[in-house]
């Protein structure tokens, strides 16, 4: 007769998970630099998470004052947002993810309440903040008065308007407890190595641990 010898399981080494960055700020941030020398310096180590925003006006949406138009913008932009996000997890395990902007992005366009938000999205803060490892903040050139020329095609706001979208995403930002804000600097050289360098230390950080 066979004698069967259960054998105690081994415990299956644990997946590392999948560091995920946001890079946002104010229009005229100087981000989009930032992220396409990033993009150059680490080459194949990182997948740059596109900003859902410019993919939708990109692709032919027209921007509206309209408030039930621009819920719908918003809502639209919030799941496309997280969709490319896991777009880019599913292609790129291997990879740091860098986002350009992320989905509580939308909380200073939206035009109603932060509660209202979260129940039209279907999604609470705390499940939003908890997708992303940092948070490295961009200051807007026009939130110390200087110009916010961009070379993104899609964004039309003023020097004002840049100011006060930078407060409105400053103050949803800042609660993640990993915030890095790089302020607006009169070198705007400066500005994006110091930006720079903090993705670098975070992702350096990260890895040690």
């Amino acid at each position: 007769m066979t004698k069967l010898i259960n054998k105690p399981c081994e415990p299956k080494p644990m997946k590392k998970k999948q560091l995920q960055v946001v890079v946002t700020g104010g229009p005229g941030g100087g981000k989009t630099t930032a992220l396409d020398l990033f993009r150059r310096e680490l080459g194949h180590q990182i997948a740059v998470v596109p900003e859902a925003a410019t993919v939708l006006f990109s692709g032919g949406i027209t921007r509206s004052e309209d408030e039930q138009v621009l819920k719908l913008v918003q809502k639209t932009i919030f799941q496309l947002q997280k969709n490319v996000e896991e777009i880019h997890k599913a292609q790129f395990p291997d990879r740091l993810l860098v986002c350009d902007r992320g989905s509580l992005d939308g909380l200073a366009y939206w035009p109603g309440s932060e509660s209202e938000f979260f129940s039209e999205v279907n999604s609470t803060f705390e499940d939003e903040i908890a997708r992303y490892d940092a948070v490295i903040f961009f200051e807007s050139a026009g939130a110390s008065g200087h110009d916010i020329s961009s070379n993104n095609p899609v964004r039309n706001e003023s020097s004002q308007q840049a100011a006060q979208l930078d407060k409105k995403l400053q103050k949803v930002w800042s609660r993640h407890p990993h915030f890095y804000f790089v302020g607006s600097s009169e070198s705007f050289i400066r500005k994006i190595m110091f930006g720079i360098m903090t993705i670098e230390n975070v992702i350096n950080q990260y890895q040690r641990g």
